[in-house]
């Protein structure tokens, strides 16, 4: 009995080509509607997954007590509590700090001290430097002439990133509320992150893997790196406010970057302590130099507390995160970017480990 061979490279029917482009550009002007609708929030919709990722320990805990909508709405309220107050003294100080800053500058009311003795002595460019430092010293306004076109770049830039400190703090408010409801239902949205992992990789070991891999780095980085530099900063801040330091705010915002990065913080306040000795009373001074050694020394307590040990993400990584993050995202984009970066850095490591199928 013979049979027909099977055609192939039957054309497609015209209906059913049109009905498939259709289709597709339905798809394509869906995703381009909702990537224009959730860009402008897609650094705080990150931060809120951040958190509620770092807080979900804590939160199975106290829904054993509270129950799940209980705790979530106790975790949100404490946070927004306890961060609101410190966060906006920081912000309204630096943002008060670069305004005066800056109308000093186009004032020309700002005075500098003279070029100490020992510039003029360096190698090279020590001449250069103290002729420099003293035409800004003598003669403000005629150095301004002269180089005053190199700041309008920064003065630009510290103009608009003052403004969207305050942006900032109002993300942080949003962001824990928005954690707070990603708590809530923190089963179902597990559930629905594995569905997606699962998709993509076609294993369930490797969506277990990746899930897990993804957890542990966020509260990891976020908790044992970001969190202990928050904590420091705000101990340090509270001293710098309480001696009454016209920069605390810049200094403290300092203490944080310093903090993330894994720089040591007594880089920054020995100077400082130094200036309190110069310029307030002795027992001020030494009350002052305690707690800051205190502050200082706070991380080799809290790291292991807050998961910190371990985490193998290299330094540059975290840098990289913290500068790239401030400059897109300001205050936000501080805490974001280290956090997003050691994630990519690890899930990159791990699919380059995976053996091809």
């Amino acid at each position: 009995m013979d049979r027909k061979a099977p055609e192939t490279g039957k054309a497609l029917p015209a209906s059913t080509i049109i009905d498939t482009a259709i289709r597709v550009g339905l798809v394509a002007i869906l995703a381009y509607a909702g990537a224009r609708i959730i860009l402008p929030f897609v650094f705080l919709l990150i931060w809120s997954v951040i958190l509620s990722v770092m807080l979900y320990p804590l939160h199975r805990r106290l829904a054993l007590r509270l129950g799940n909508r209980g705790s979530a709405l106790l975790i949100g309220l404490l946070g927004v509590t306890l961060l609101l107050g410190p966060t906006a003294l920081m912000v309204t100080s630096l943002a008060t700090w670069l305004y005066a800053l800056i109308s000093n500058l186009q004032g020309q009311n700002l005075t500098f001290p003279p070029p100490p003795l020992w510039l003029d002595s360096v190698p090279a460019i020590g001449a250069k430097l103290a002729e420099n430092w003293t035409l800004i010293a003598s003669n403000l306004p005629a150095a301004l002439a002269k180089y005053g076109h190199l700041l309008t770049g920064p003065l630009a830039w510290l103009g608009s990133f003052a403004g969207r400190l305050v942006i900032g703090e109002l993300s942080f408010i949003v962001s824990f509320a928005i954690a707070a409801v990603l708590l809530a239902y923190g089963v179902d949205a597990a559930a629905l992150v594995r569905r997606i992992l699962l998709r993509i990789t076609g294993s369930q070991e490797r969506t277990e893997r990746l899930a897990s891999l993804t957890a542990a780095t966020i509260r990891g980085v976020g908790l044992g790196v970001v969190g202990v530099a928050l904590i420091q900063s705000l101990l340090l801040g509270l001293g710098f406010f309480a001696i009454g330091l016209q920069a605390a705010g810049p200094l403290t915002l300092v203490a944080l970057l310093l903090g993330i990065i894994q720089i040591p913080l007594i880089l920054l306040t020995l100077p400082v302590v130094a200036y309190v000795f110069f310029t307030e009373a002795t027992q001020t001074a030494v009350i002052f130099l305690i707690w800051n050694a205190l502050a200082g020394l706070s991380d080799n307590v809290l790291r292991p507390l807050m998961l910190g040990r371990g985490l193998e993400v290299p330094m540059p990584i975290i840098l990289f995160g913290v500068i790239g993050g401030m400059i897109a995202e300001g205050l936000l984009g501080l805490f974001v970017g280290p956090v997003l970066l050691a994630v990519s850095y690890v899930l990159l490591l791990e699919w380059l480990e995976q053996r091809p199928t």
